[in-house]
């Protein structure tokens, strides 16, 4: 095998890392097979045959995630027993360290993949789809499962909707819950971003003690949803959603900063024989925090005026088009705060289609906080 094979060159750093990463400390395969194993350690003739010269094998991507956060921090072996810290416990420099060490380790991991399938190509685009899925605010530690609460329609609208009857043979839950295209979106990407967690539907009002307590995403408005209007006032938040719907100019967010109030409503255009007009452009809030249920877990809340508000907002950060700009402005922004939100404007074409907002602009942000 060439001594420039990038199978080899990935089983070099790998090395390194266990040898020379921190001067004066040399960590033993034995070690790093037990923090890498968490509760099961793994087995040192597999820990060999990573860093095998002769004819290494190439670890999976969830074992390099490992090794980024293992030799992101010192403090991984600073203890009797190495610890592999999640990236809640980081500073912001170990973060920071931790996703550049990520970054190497799978271009390493790429190129040696082509090399053992006798390709010399550029990488194939699913490779940037992997780091762009991996690089994402919607990316959470292997192992934390997630919860995505919707609201269930009111009872005088699942009159209306058929197969919503739980006697119904041809009954189907999902039709009772609302923002269905913002759930569907969703649910997909958190899936693909995190292959390794347990992602879980629940309708608000009926969550677990332990769906408290894990990644909880919001969908909706304070209307229906209760986890997004208990979360919102739990977080102590300048911004309020008012959704008095008996009024016509009752939908709106309130932002209350510096002694100052402002309103900010979605636009309907009013048309001649329709009673409720056109959505040209509703107004959506996205904000992440520090979970009040658990301080090791995050709340998000994605909500709109309307659901296609929602809809737009989930979009920003799961569009691929528009996904990893708007997740780099929301590092560049907030990186050094573990609660923050954006209140953003969501245009609608034609009274039909969603547009996703593009952060990077200035036309789409209406309000920016962290805290």
């Amino acid at each position: 095998m060439d001594s420039q094979d990038p199978r080899q060159l990935l089983a070099q750093r790998l090395r390194a890392l266990r040898e020379t990463h921190w001067p004066g400390q040399k960590i033993t395969q034995p070690q790093l097979a037990q923090a890498l194993g968490g509760g099961k350690p793994l087995s040192v003739p597999l820990i060999s045959s990573w860093e095998s010269q002769t004819n290494p094998r190439i670890p999976p991507l969830s074992r390099l995630e490992s090794y980024a956060a293992l030799f992101a921090t010192s403090r991984s072996f600073a203890g009797a027993e190495p610890k592999l810290l999640s990236p809640e416990d980081m500073s912001d420099e170990e973060q920071q360290a931790m996703t550049e060490l990520w970054k190497e380790l799978t271009h390493l991991r790429a190129d040696a993949l082509r090399a053992d399938s006798g390709l010399t190509a550029e990488p194939p685009a699913l490779s940037d789809v992997e780091r762009s899925l991996r690089a994402g605010p919607w990316r959470f530690a292997d192992g934390n499962d997630i919860t995505i609460v919707c609201a269930q329609w009111p009872p005088d609208m699942l009159r209306q909707i058929p197969y919503t009857d739980v006697s119904d043979p041809e009954y189907i839950e999902l039709l009772t819950v609302s923002d269905l295209d913002s759930l569907f979106e969703l649910y997909g990407h958190l899936r693909a971003a995190n292959p390794a967690n347990q992602v879980n539907l629940r309708i608000a009002g009926r969550l677990t003690a332990d769906d408290y307590t894990s990644h909880l995403v919001s969908l909706g408005g304070v209307d229906w949803n209760t986890i997004t209007s208990t979360a919102l006032y739990r977080l102590s938040l300048p911004v309020e959603q008012v959704a008095r719907w008996d009024n016509p100019d009752g939908q709106y967010f309130e932002v209350t900063e510096s002694g100052t109030t402002a309103n900010y409503r979605p636009k309907v255009e009013k048309v001649s024989g329709q009673s409720k007009g056109i959505l040209t452009e509703d107004v959506a809030l996205f904000a992440r925090a520090v979970s009040p249920f658990n301080r090791k877990r995050t709340v998000t809340i994605c909500s709109g005026m309307y659901g296609r508000g929602t809809y737009g907002v989930v979009r920003a950060l799961t569009d691929a088009r528009f996904r990893d700009r708007n997740a780099d402005y929301l590092r560049s922004r907030f990186s050094n705060s573990d609660t923050y939100c954006i209140l953003s404007r969501v245009p609608i074409v034609d009274g039909a289609t969603t547009l996703t907002p593009d952060w990077t602009t200035g036309d789409y942000t209406l309000f920016e906080w962290s805290g």
